[in-house]
């Protein structure tokens, strides 16, 4: 029995044994799992080094036929678990990089060139066969192969140039001649898939990709640029429109800060000022969210500065109609205009309107001042007439965070005029700022008159009140429950049916 130990079959198999028993005692995973087959590696080269059976030579020595194929299938697996070990440690690499899928051709190519390798050697130093004969009658075969495979190998050999060069990845959002967009998905061996933006998808050859002019929207960074064109009647100075649009741009909640936005005049004739306003968002999908924000801020602000949206065949427009009495400064800055302008109080009638408007008291803020502070309880209806106004929290680490930016027909201060809460945020003045409020009183009896209209406070303070919770990484409850445990609330406090 002793001398079958001595055997190095005997010796390998006993630490196949070890190997096994290690892995179902410790669970590794596949990093432990790789740290054993490099222990095993290690131990068979020292066992096949100690009996004089070195791998990497051939073996010359005359042995019985039952040593030669013995010491041969110990070669044989020396190689095989040497690229086993190796192909392993390149999957791991690309794991650790945090990026399997963008490399997945690259990683494929490896490892079959270690094999390939591993082959080589096995037929070389097992089997003392010549290689160089073997290389060059497949040589002759990968011709005839590859003549047969043109296609195929050109998209192939397209797809490693781009593996190499990366000049997209998966993630990326890509534009291609041919009108052809979307975000990538994955590259392999023959074609890389798309995404577009009706969700299909779209497989690309990589010979086809490769000869393509591509434009990587997702580079250098995320962050995408975007730009709309407006055109305004003349009856402002350009100026004037020029203000009303930096407004615009600085009261968005959807564009960057950082580059800064911009407005600038791209046109002008004797029927129309054009305006082209230039902003990044965060990534190309947040494109047509902040387009669709910037037309109703056009809107409003134009609303607000007494500017007429002019018609146009060309360029995108909205045409306001207005008499010259609705564009007069007195009549534009009336409660009344306010109240139109609020879909809040869409459904009340002109007498309700009338009386809510007489009651409604007009304030002035300067740039960089205090609307309302934080930790007080509002009394009031606050309604932004015109200007830009900040909504900012606090923060003990960063100074302070925003929350929001508050554009004409946006209102605050429903926290402490309906539910008697103080506010979580100051509301500063970005720019000079005109507001009408309503006094709690004096908006109770509309409420009680129109209940529909707490239901609408309530929702929109519900999602304030989530948003505010999210930003803070918060468990919050269904929007739907918060909505109406608020209604409730209101309408226990306004004594409403």
């Amino acid at each position: 029995m002793s001398e079958y130990l001595t055997y190095p079959l005997t010796q390998f198999i006993i630490l196949l044994g070890l190997r096994a028993l290690a892995e179902a005692m410790f669970n590794p995973g596949r990093r432990g799992k790789l740290l054993l087959n490099v222990a095993l590696f290690t131990a068979l080269t020292a066992l096949l080094l100690y009996h004089g059976i070195p791998p990497y030579l051939r073996d010359d020595d005359p042995s019985t036929v039952t040593e030669r194929i013995a010491n041969g299938a110990l070669k044989t697996i020396w190689w095989i678990g040497g690229a086993m070990v190796l192909a392993s440690c390149t999957r791991i690499f690309l794991i650790l990089e945090r990026k399997p899928r963008e490399a997945r051709l690259l990683q494929d190519l490896v490892v079959a060139v270690i094999y390939l390798a591993a082959a080589l050697c096995i037929v070389s130093y097992v089997f003392s066969l010549p290689v160089g004969t073997i290389v060059a009658t497949s040589g002759v075969f990968a011709i005839v192969l590859g003549l047969a495979l043109q296609s195929t190998l050109s998209d192939v050999f397209s797809g490693i140039a781009l593996n190499l060069g990366r000049p997209i990845t998966v993630g990326d959002w890509v534009a291609l001649d041919e009108n052809v967009q979307g975000r990538v998905l994955e590259t392999n061996w023959r074609s890389t898939q798309l995404l577009n933006g009706s969700n299909d998808l779209i497989v690309v050859p990589n010979s086809l990709l490769a000869k393509s002019r591509i434009t990587n929207l997702s580079g250098p960074d995320s962050t995408h640029g975007a730009s709309l064109k407006v055109r305004f009647f003349p009856n402002r100075p350009p100026r004037s429109i020029l203000e009303a649009m930096d407004r615009v741009l600085l009261s968005s909640n959807s564009v960057l800060k950082s580059p800064a936005p911009s407005a600038a005049i791209c046109g002008m004739d004797g029927d129309s000022i054009e305006i082209e306003l230039s902003f990044r968002v965060q990534d190309l999908s947040r494109v047509p969210k902040a387009r669709n924000e910037l037309f109703d801020l056009v809107f409003r602000h134009a609303e607000s500065a007494g500017l007429q949206l002019a018609k146009s065949g060309n360029s995108v427009a909205i045409d306001v109609r207005q008499d010259a009495a609705d564009r007069s400064p007195k009549r534009l800055n009336s409660p009344m205009k306010v109240i139109n302008s609020l879909p809040l109080f869409a459904a009340l009638t002109d007498e309700e309107k009338e009386t809510l408007s007489s009651t409604m008291n007009r304030l002035t803020f300067r740039k960089g001042e205090v609307i309302a502070h934080r930790d007080t309880a509002l009394t009031s209806l606050m309604i932004v007439r015109s200007g830009v106004a900040e909504v900012e929290e606090a923060d003990e680490d960063n100074g302070s965070i925003e929350l929001g930016r508050l554009a004409p027909g946006d209102f605050f201060g429903e926290r402490g005029l309906l539910l008697g809460a103080l506010e979580v945020a100051d509301v500063k003045a970005l720019t000079p700022v005109v507001v009408y409020e309503i006094p709690k009183d004096k908006l109770a009896i509309i409420l009680r008159d129109r209940p529909n209209i707490a239901e609408e406070l309530a929702a929109v303070l519900a999602v304030r009140t989530q948003a505010e919770e999210a930003l803070h990484h918060s468990e919050q409850e269904s929007g739907q429950k918060h909505t109406h445990a608020l209604s409730r609330r209101i309408r226990q406090l306004f004594h409403l049916g």
